[in-house]
């Protein structure tokens, strides 16, 4: 089997959108995503969605909402992933499957959440459905909680290092200042982020409002197509190798001061890309929070167990640096709805390698990382992308 290669792709602003459902946002970038590949509605084959959902709107069956907004795409074969945080990469990971096996030679794929008309209580109650309830139900500051006990268990193992979240915090909101869809494109200096104020309040044990990621609507959507098809397209992203790992959903069953899900998926695509971490120009990674992106340098082997805040002092992971990571502004800085995180992570990996990332551009481009994760490590998937044409 021969993986598809990304041949189109859009995306709206993230933020607080006045789309009012994930219909409307799905439309903005089904339609668009077909027209930037060059392929007519008519030759779709399957449409595979990602939208967590969860509460966040009474409307569910959300695969059907694609061909709402337009009926050349109302018959076709359409289906709704979930898979928390990393639902955008399921829906994507599914249709590469779906084209590689033989069932169809084109596929779009479109990731959106609707997040900002729901109340903050609510917000923090339905990402909760991300954990494992039976036992972390009551944590203290719902998700940002989990990854607060991650933070200061990882603390009481290596030191403190809220001056290397800062960092983190710090450089993707520079990073984000050049990007145009992003939520917020704000700079934030390492002295904001590493001091608990009014305006950057502690939120849960070590991490502060400036360490975690931002409630968010947004929708991406990418189109791929069988190699055969792309040859005579205008662009064409390869996967070099793609991976998908899991660990228990329970914090109580793992080392939460390693994500080695994370480190399993990203060993398996350098073993089937034929590369290493240092053969890489860029990483698009889950920085849902920036304890994730610190844990995320260790367990892509740019840092050592417990070295991760090496990567972040001594600039490696800079837009100049060794191996720029999140020069999109991540999910700190672009934003976080859920079901297109998976999906805009892609996006903008082939934005850089194809030279149309604009300001966000890398320097010579030419292989790019892309991480992206469901709940606290669980749903682990890594892919490995470069420039067929």
């Amino acid at each position: 089997m021969t993986d598809p290669h990304i041949v189109g792709f859009a995306h709206t602003a993230f933020g607080k959108s006045e789309a009012p459902d994930t219909e409307s946002l799905m439309a903005q970038v089904a339609g668009p995503a077909l027209d930037h590949a060059g392929i007519p509605a008519e030759d779709v084959d399957g449409i595979f969605v990602g939208v967590f959902n969860n509460g966040f709107s009474d409307q569910d069956f959300q695969g059907a909402l694609v061909g709402m907004a337009d009926e050349r795409l109302a018959r076709v074969p359409a289906t709704r992933y979930e898979n928390a945080c990393a639902t955008g990469s399921a829906a994507l990971y599914g249709a590469m499957d779906f084209i590689a096996s033989g069932r169809g030679k084109v596929a779009l794929v479109v990731g959106a959440e609707k997040m900002t008309a729901t109340p903050g209580v609510a917000v923090g109650d339905i990402l909760l459905g991300a954990s494992y309830r039976k036992e972390e139900k009551g944590v203290t500051g719902g998700f940002a909680g989990l990854f607060g006990q991650i933070a200061q268990s990882y603390f009481q193992k290596h030191g403190d290092k809220s001056e290397e979240l800062a960092m983190i915090a710090a450089k993707n909101h520079a990073n984000g200042m050049a990007n145009p869809y992003a939520h917020m494109r704000r700079s934030f200096d390492v002295a904001f982020c590493n001091t608990v104020s009014d305006k950057n309040p502690s939120v849960a044990g070590p991490l502060r409002r400036t360490d975690c990621s931002l409630v968010s609507d947004g929708a991406a959507a990418l189109v791929l197509a069988a190699p055969e098809v792309a040859d005579g397209l205008a662009r064409a992203i390869a996967f070099r190798a793609r991976a998908h790992a899991n660990e228990p959903l329970a914090l109580s069953r793992r080392d939460v001061t390693r994500f080695d899900g994370a480190r399993r998926a990203w060993e398996a695509a350098y073993a089937s890309a034929g590369v290493a971490v240092g053969d890489l120009d860029l990483v698009e990674t889950h920085d849902c929070f920036t304890i994730a992106e610190l844990l995320e340098y260790e367990a892509m082997g740019l840092a050592a167990p417990g070295q991760g805040g090496r990567a972040i002092r001594e600039g490696w992971t800079a837009k100049d640096g060794r191996l720029p990571v999140n020069p999109s502004g991540g999910l700190k800085s672009k934003g976080h709805p859920i079901g297109a995180t998976g999906v805009s992570m892609h996006v903008m990996a082939a934005m850089q390698l194809l030279g149309e990332a604009g300001d966000m551009q890398v320097r010579d481009a030419g292989l790019a990382g892309v991480f992206n994760m469901g709940g606290a490590a669980v749903a682990n998937y890594a892919s490995v992308l470069e420039r067929v044409s």
